[in-house]
Order: C-alpha cells, then structure tokens, then sequence
C-alpha cells in the first residue's frame, strides 16, 4: 500500500520513535503532520524529513494532556491537511520508579493525563474524518508492560495495558470501516525515555542499557511502517517486539 503524498499524523515526533517514524514515512514522499511539545526540535526533524523525500510537513506545537488544544489544532486544520490517512498515536512517557506506596502522585497523573487521556483526546479528535472518509489506520504506542507488569512499574505498566485495551476496542467499534486498527508494542527502546523516566539523571539511564543490545527508535519505526503498508485489507492487529537479549518486562539477560 503506498503512502506517497498520503497524510501521515505523528504525536510527539520531536526525538525517538517519533522522530524515526517521521524518517520512514518521509522516505515514501508522504505529506507529515508532525506534533509535539517542542517546537525547536520538532523543526529540526522537520528539516530532515524534507532532506529524506517527504511531500510536504506541516509542524504545530501541541501538548496531548490538554483536550481543547488538541480539539482546536485538528479543527483548525487546512483543508490541504485535514485528511489524515495514518495517525501514529505516538506521544508518551514515564516518570519514576518508586515502590507504588511510595509513589509520586504527580508523576502518575503526567504519565495518566499524557499515556492515556492523551491518546484518547488525539483519537477522539482524528478518528471521525477517518470514519466520514471511510478509509485511515490508526497505530498505537503500547509497550510489552502493558501485557506484564513489573515491579515498581504499576502505574506505568497500567497506562499502557489502558492504551493496548482502547487499541482493541477501537478495532471493534471500526468493524465494517475500511479503518486499521494498530498496536505496537516494544521492550525495551534507547530514546530519551530512561532519561525522562529519572528526571534527567544520566547515569541511571544509562544503566538501563546496560551489557544489552536495546531496540532503537529506527526498529520501532520500521515495524510501524510495514504494518501502515501492508494491503488495505490486511490489518496488523498487535506487534511485540524486543531486543534478543530480552524475554519479557521481568526477565533481561545483561552481557558482561
């Protein structure tokens, strides 16, 4: 299925996977919407993606937990950008890992308002034109934590069994649309994500890498694309990927 000049939407495409999945659609000579909450970055990809052979890119800055914003920037769209063929629900994160009775409570509600109410608002906002059109793919950021649950993970890991779950209840809702439903569910990726998670804490991100080869936000980005391309009538319901040096959340073989 061909891409060229189709409108292709990613949330939080300033760095990681984002960014990467900007690069693979770019390479198809797609039309990029491009969101996320810093504007700076976000125009260095969008640079980049222009070198790599996208058809156009329009970028906004846009933070997913703010509902009206996310309803206004998706009204507010150009006719030439209103169309939106692929939705890569992307925009994501995770902050602390402290036993939950220790928890900091504001963390939890960043990752809830960003993993979760985040996804719901961008969907809610994209997905009718998708249904009036007949036609779209929506692909999903889930995560293998949200299939197991880790310790001193709980909120997290069960953001992303509530974003798997809104994955598949989309699908059944779309039955009888020409709309693919897509999750896509990583172990563990070296992005920005650890340093996020720590609060800026280099060394204890880095230590999350440790003695494994991680997936990269290339390998993501690669999965993302194949299942955006396949025949419109096949749909890719779910993916799981890891690095080989990972079984599941809870069991990680470290080299020497």
């Amino acid at each position: 299925m061909s891409l060229k000049g189709k409108i292709v939407f990613i949330t939080g495409a300033s760095a990681g996977i984002g960014a990467a999945t900007a690069m693979a659609f770019a390479a198809d000579g797609a039309r990029l919407l491009l969101a996320a909450r810093r504007g700076d970055k976000l125009a260095d990809v969008a640079a980049c993606a222009v070198a790599r052979g996208a058809a156009a890119v329009h970028t906004f800055e846009l933070d997913v937990r703010d509902r009206a914003a996310v309803a206004a920037a998706i009204a507010a769209l150009r006719p030439e950008w209103s169309e939106i063929e692929v939705l890569v629900n992307n925009a994501g994160l995770s902050r602390g890992m402290d036993k939950f009775h220790s928890g900091n409570i504001d963390d939890w509600e960043e990752m809830i308002d960003t993993n979760v109410k985040g996804l719901l608002y961008v969907a809610r906002a994209v997905v009718p034109g998708m249904v009036a059109r007949d036609r779209g793919h929506i692909v999903t950021l889930g995560s293998m934590a949200g299939e197991m649950v880790y310790p001193n993970g709980a909120v997290y890991c069960a953001s992303k069994a509530a974003a798997r779950t809104i994955s598949d209840g989309l699908r059944e809702d779309l039955l009888g649309t020409h709309i693919r439903v897509t999750s896509v569910d990583p172990g563990l990726v070296e992005t920005e994500f650890s340093m996020v998670r720590f609060h800026g804490d280099s060394e204890r991100a880095k230590n999350v890498y440790k003695g494994i080869a991680p997936l990269t936000g290339e390998d993501i980005a690669d999965v993302i694309h194949w299942a955006a391309t396949r025949p419109a009538h096949v749909n890719i319901a779910r993916v799981s990927l890891s690095s080989i040096n990972q079984a599941n959340t809870l069991l990680v073989h470290r080299e020497a």
